[in-house]
């Protein structure tokens, strides 16, 4: 039986982004598993959280921006306390959710907006106020 290499973002770009916004490298996890065995989020999420790392690290962006793992993610901070490596996971969840964002062409929530926003029962109450914080100014 063969396999085929997969080379999903030979350059890398939006991973270095990613690095960059969150000071974090995603070079440093070891794929321990730790992270997603702690997480109290996994439930909703349809990719793991170790494998949201080992996508970064192979430069796959794409599957994890089109996730619902990453807007899912509590960001409790349980899989940083349990990572051996220091590995911040909270952080690049958040850089990648922060790409998504800026490349929508605006970094603003407006008001008139949140009525939509709140008609979804899922989105969690804190996630309005955390944007309206980010966002808005």
């Amino acid at each position: 039986m063969e396999r085929d290499k997969v080379v999903f973002n030979k350059d890398k770009k939006d991973v270095f982004t990613i690095e960059e916004i969150s000071k974090e490298k995603t070079a440093n996890c070891m794929q321990c598993g730790k992270c997603s065995a702690g997480c109290p989020a996994t439930d909703g999420m349809d990719i793991l959280p170790h494998q949201v790392i080992r996508h970064l690290q192979m430069g796959d962006v794409e599957t994890i921006k089109n996730s619902k793992t990453i807007w899912t993610c509590a960001s409790c901070f349980t899989c940083a306390s349990c990572c051996p490596r220091n590995v911040d996971l909270c952080k690049l969840m958040e850089a990648v959710r922060l790409t998504i964002v800026r490349k929508k062409g605006s970094s603003k929530l407006i008001p008139e907006d949140v009525p939509e926003i709140m008609s979804d029962k899922k989105m969690p109450q804190q996630a309005i106020v955390s944007a309206f914080r980010k966002y808005s100014k």
